[in-house]
């Protein structure tokens, strides 16, 4: 179940990160910003996760964990962008 709601809140992010740049100009920052603060929580969780199953969930642990690190990025980007326009 707990593998079930990181990939949600995965697919979450990734969209949510999408839409921010789909968007000719972000108006508060701050919602992007806590999209932000929720994925590294993501990123802790799945480290605890994978440490707990010993890493051998099938590949799925690894490539959630790079999915998570793209969001995160493109949300860092968006945050930026944001604060300079």
């Amino acid at each position: 179940m707990k593998m079930k709601n990181l990939y949600l809140a995965l697919a979450m992010a990734v969209a949510f990160a999408s839409g921010a740049f789909t968007m000719a100009q972000v108006r508060d920052w701050h919602d992007v910003e806590k999209v932000h603060n929720h994925v590294l929580e993501a990123m802790h969780e799945l480290e605890h996760l994978q440490r707990a199953n010993g890493y051998g969930m099938g590949g799925h642990g690894e490539r959630a964990d790079q999915l998570l690190h793209q969001a995160e990025h493109e949300l860092d980007m968006a945050v930026q962008f944001a604060q300079r326009h």
